[in-house]
């Protein structure tokens, strides 16, 4: 992180953060561990040499959807930071109940396991996905949740589940929603967020396709360092049962992102614009009136994190393969039928 001397303090010396060793995970990891702190990474991933490298970092190596497994990589902690699970919505879509199991089912265990253990302070990062097409702009914390995707749903599912908890037992659990989060780090292969995929495309002396309205397609980008700022400032200030929007404030279109681009690497970028689909041609931008009024404000301007983010990846970086895909599919119109294992002379059934 660029900015560690202001980096928020989080009243914990024993810190777990599950999905660790993915792209926030590794930002946030680094982070803690600038402020002395002993950090646990929790995932199912090897943990990356950088993080090994860390003064006070430690591996558990754990799938989060078995509770025992959940319950042991837990056990030393004062805080968590609940970041693992599925972070991409087309997954998603080609296989939901996968996204279910590692999202609701295994944000339910770390729920849990934080109640059984006294965890005294439990940060879930969740998704502005939850939110769905947006009825308002800019969207506050209490704007209806209609998810249209099943990671949508999943990360929904994890939200109610935990403050269920707070509700009924006292979990002590602050709910950040990511907005659309960018920088170092990204796999090119899975990312899908506007930021990075512009920048590469752009790196490769290629235009930038984009599908829908470049003008009404409007996105709030956050910094990955200001994103783990925030959720810094959740664990610290944060009020038990709250949701936070973790955001920026700002809309920025795809027009005024692929000129910013331009400006960065002091060549204009073209754009190649599929309007075939409007689907995701909206404004998707936070009130982030709450996270302010915790002392938290953003730092990392777009201009100086395109400019960073250029730097590292540097000429003919990979291209990015990752596509957004809002529904599956039919396979073939067939329909399966399920012979049951059980009771004899039980009927089959279709579905």
């Amino acid at each position: 992180m660029h900015h560690g001397p202001d980096l928020p303090e989080t009243p914990y010396e024993n810190v777990a953060v599950t999905g660790g060793a993915g792209f926030v995970g590794r930002h946030l990891v680094t982070a803690l561990s600038l402020l002395s702190q002993k950090v646990t990474v929790v995932d199912h991933a090897p943990l990356p040499r950088e993080l090994a490298a860390l003064p006070g970092v430690s591996y558990i190596r754990a799938d989060l959807r078995d509770y025992g497994e959940t319950l042991l990589a837990l056990q030393n902690a004062d805080a968590v930071f609940h970041l693992a699970g599925n972070a991409s919505g087309t997954e998603s879509v080609a296989h939901p109940r996968h996204d279910f199991h590692l999202n609701a089912l295994g944000t339910c265990n770390v729920g849990n396991a934080c109640l059984e253990l006294g965890v005294r302070r439990l940060v879930y990062l969740s998704s502005a996905i939850v939110y769905g097409t947006p009825l308002q702009s800019p969207i506050r914390e209490d704007h209806p949740t209609q998810p249209f995707l099943p990671y949508g749903a999943s990360k929904l599912s994890g939200e109610l589940t935990l403050r269920s908890l707070h509700a009924t037992a006292g979990l002590p659990v602050v709910i950040g929603r990511s907005f659309v989060v960018y920088g170092p780090g990204e796999d090119p292969r899975r990312a899908g967020g506007e930021v990075s995929q512009f920048l590469r495309w752009h790196l490769n002396e290629q235009p930038i396709p984009v599908v829908g309205d470049i003008d009404l397609k409007r996105r709030d980008f956050i910094h990955v360092e200001d994103l783990c700022r925030a959720m810094m400032t959740l664990a610290g200030r944060g009020a038990d049962g709250e949701i936070y929007n973790l955001a920026t404030g700002t809309a920025v279109s795809m027009r005024e992102l692929a000129e910013a681009v331009g400006t960065a690497t002091g060549r204009p970028a073209l754009l190649d614009a599929d309007t075939s689909s409007l689907a995701d041609s909206f404004t998707l931008l936070a009130d982030v009136t709450r996270l302010r009024g915790l002392g938290f404000a953003p730092r990392v301007t777009l201009a100086e994190g395109l400019t960073g983010l250029a730097d590292l990846l540097g000429p003919f970086p990979e291209i990015p393969s990752a596509r957004a895909v809002f529904r599956r599919e039919p396979p073939g119109g067939r329909r399966m039928t399920l012979t049951a294992a059980v009771g004899a002379g039980e009927e089959a059934r279709t579905c």
